[in-house]
C-alpha cells in the first residue's frame, strides 16, 4: 500500500485503524465507532479513509459515505487548530451575533464551517453556550468572550493569533 519513507506516519496511522477494525468487527453496529476512531487518529475523514474503512470492514463505500454525510459530528474536511463558535441563541441573535458572525467570515475569508488555509481558526456557530448575559458571544477554543461589537469580534481574533502564535 504505501511503501515510502514519506508516507510513514500515515502508514502508522491506517495500521492503527486496521488494528481497531479488528477489534471491533464481530461487535453490532462497529462502523459508527470506527468511523469515530479513524477521525480521532486523522482528524478528519477524506475519501482515502472512507474507502480504506470500506475496504477493510468489506462494506460498500456508499454505506461508509452516507454515514459519515448524516452524523454532523464526522468531518470530511480538516479543521484548524482553533475552532471559533459565535453564538446564535436567541439573546445573542437579538444583540446581533449574525453580524459578527458575517464579520468574522469576511476577516477569516472563509464561510461558516471553513477553514482558514493555513488551519489556524476554523469558524462555527453554536445554538447557545450558557452565555446569555454577555450577548452577543462567541468562544475561542474554550474561552468566552462577550458584549461583542464586529470590532471588538475582530481585534479578538486577531489578539488570539499573535499571542497564540508566539507560545
Amino acid at each position: 500500500m504505501f511503501h515510502t519513507e514519506a508516507h510513514a506516519p500515515e502508514n502508522r496511522h491506517y495500521e492503527q485503524l486496521r488494528e481497531f477494525i479488528r477489534e471491533q468487527i464481530d461487535k453490532p453496529g462497529p462502523l459508527i465507532q470506527v468511523l469515530h476512531r479513524a477521525q480521532e487518529i486523522f482528524g478528519y475523514l477524506p475519501m482515502e479513509v472512507q474507502d480504506f474503512v470500506a475496504r477493510e470492514m468489506n462494506i460498500p463505500h456508499s454505506e461508509v459515505y452516507s454515514v459519515v454525510t448524516f452524523y454532523n459530528f464526522f468531518r470530511t474536511e480538516p479543521i484548524g487548530d482553533h475552532i471559533i463558535n459565535v453564538c446564535l441563541g436567541t439573546a445573542c441573535h437579538v444583540k446581533g451575533a449574525q453580524l459578527i458572525l458575517d464579520a468574522l467570515a469576511d476577516e477569516l475569508d472563509i464561510h461558516v464551517g471553513g477553514t482558514t488555509e493555513d488551519r489556524f481558526f476554523t469558524l462555527s456557530t453554536a445554538r447557545c453556550f450558557g452565555a446569555c448575559g454577555l450577548a452577543p458571544a462567541m468562544m475561542i477554543d474554550e474561552e468566552v468572550y462577550g458584549k461583542l461589537t464586529v470590532d471588538k469580534a475582530r481585534k479578538a481574533i486577531r489578539e488570539f493569533r499573535k499571542t497564540t502564535e508566539k507560545k
